[in-house]
């Protein structure tokens, strides 16, 4: 079912409604509700609009050298777009359950198509991180629904999984949001299967929060460092690394110099 008005597109699936609004320029996805998946600038199709993807970038940060990612959850495929065009070191797969999701990323926002750098594959993530062990040095969550996070996506289990897809210096990266009441429950299950190598990074309003999960027992980048990469990055990514990096700092335990996790 398409509908054009002030509603840009509307289809209806066996899966979640896919809606498109655009208002000032800005072009936003809606799943079933109104809440803004992805939002796009109509005049910059490839810049990223929402705090969390500028958050979610700072994975750049601790894995500079990334090479594969995974990346369940497409949404408008912001992120998937912003990877394929600025970072074409990194090849990428993208696992979305909704086809519906898949065609308007395509018809509406801009997603290119699949070539070497970016795979889109209809299906469900939870299979293919079981069925991918050690897949990728890059595993991201961004899979949320019209009820927020879907369940199955932060069970104990799901963690493990995502730990197995990952290479041994892999790193693990999710959206979650802060409002979320199982929002302490959900950090503590990542503690566990993470050995308390985990960060967390506010993105602001509405409330996103990025967490960063590493799966190496090597220590991981001191501030210093990362401020530096930070301010490197900067000089090719339209992103406010630093200010980022200022929240990273102001959200975990720290010496000043370097995280101190699990105390």
């Amino acid at each position: 079912m398409f509908k054009f008005n002030r509603k840009i597109h509307k289809a209806v699936s066996d899966f979640e409604m896919v809606e498109v609004t655009e208002t000032d320029g800005v072009r936003s996805m809606h799943l079933g509700s109104p809440t803004i998946q992805s939002s796009m600038k109509v005049k910059d199709p490839f810049a990223l609009v929402l705090a969390y993807s500028w958050g979610a970038m700072s994975s750049l940060l601790f894995k500079p050298n990334a090479s594969k990612l995974v990346l369940v959850g497409l949404g408008g495929g912001s992120i998937a777009k912003y990877v394929w065009k600025y970072c074409p070191q990194i090849k990428q797969t993208v696992i979305e359950l909704n086809p519906q999701v898949i065609q308007v990323a395509r018809s509406h926002f801009h997603l290119p198509e699949d070539d070497a750098q970016l795979q889109v594959v209809e299906g469900d993530g939870i299979a293919y991180i079981q069925q991918h062990p050690g897949a990728c040095d890059w595993l991201m969550m961004d899979a949320f629904g019209s009820n927020g996070l879907p369940p199955d996506f932060c069970t104990q289990s799901f963690f493990d999984d995502c730990a197995e897809a990952l290479s041994p210096d892999g790193l693990f990266t999710i959206n979650l949001w802060g409002s979320d009441k199982k929002f302490d429950i959900y950090m503590q299950r990542m503690e566990q299967t993470f050995d308390q190598r985990v960060l967390m990074m506010p993105t602001g309003k509405p409330g996103n929060i990025i967490v960063f999960c590493f799966k190496s027992a090597l220590p991981m980048p001191d501030l210093m460092t990362l401020r530096k990469r930070a301010q490197a990055a900067m000089q090719s990514h339209d992103i406010q690394f630093m200010d980022l990096i200022d929240r990273l700092q102001g959200a975990n335990p720290n010496n000043g110099k370097e995280f101190t996790l699990g105390g």
